[in-house]
């Protein structure tokens, strides 16, 4: 996944109303639930039916870093997707998604113009058209590519060409992205 996609999640991730568990025994045992059975959990992770018995039971605590990181992966998928569907819709329908990002921004233009790429920091609000096209691409496994053609299509047409007030044609490069935070 990309840095679209894991800003996308990561927005996502602060929707939750309740912390997700800490403890290794507490996810496994949050999982187990979920995913209806330590068969299921095992195959999900990597491991035996048995080590997830264990970590229920208490028996083993400290998952090995590898087996940690899958664990919270996993955990993060599935916790709370009520509430993430909720906070997606209402981006998609009402409020839309907030992009803050340091990037390169360019147009096709003549060289020396003022036209030319440049590194900018923007915080735009883009309308929750944009927010939906970006949830329906990432959930049907849209390449970060696609996300980033998605985000910068909603600049160019609310930040650079406000709303079509003013640059007709304009077409914006966007590149070099060094971050990107998306918020709803």
């Amino acid at each position: 996944m990309g840095v679209f996609g894991n800003s996308l999640d990561k927005a996502t991730t602060n929707t939750f109303t309740r912390p997700v568990p800490k403890s290794a025994q507490a996810q496994m045992k949050f999982l187990v639930k979920t995913l209806k059975g330590t068969r299921t959990a095992a195959e999900r992770l990597g491991i035996s039916q048995r080590t997830v018995e264990r970590y229920l039971t208490g028996q083993i605590k400290q998952p090995r870093p590898d087996l940690a990181t899958r664990l919270a992966t996993e955990t993060h998928k599935h916790w709370q997707p009520r509430v993430r569907e909720r906070a997606k819709k209402k981006a998609a329908t009402t409020n839309g998604i907030v992009i803050e990002t340091r990037a390169r921004f360019g147009f096709t233009a003549a060289p020396g113009t003022t036209d030319d790429a440049r590194i900018r920091l923007i915080t735009q609000h883009l309308p929750p058209a944009y927010a939906a096209r970006l949830f329906d691409a990432h959930a049907a496994g849209a390449s970060d590519q696609q996300l980033q053609g998605i985000a910068a299509e909603g600049l160019q047409e609310i930040y650079f060409k406000d709303h079509g007030h003013r640059a007709p044609g304009l077409q914006v490069e966007f590149t070099d992205i060094d971050y990107i935070e998306l918020d709803f």
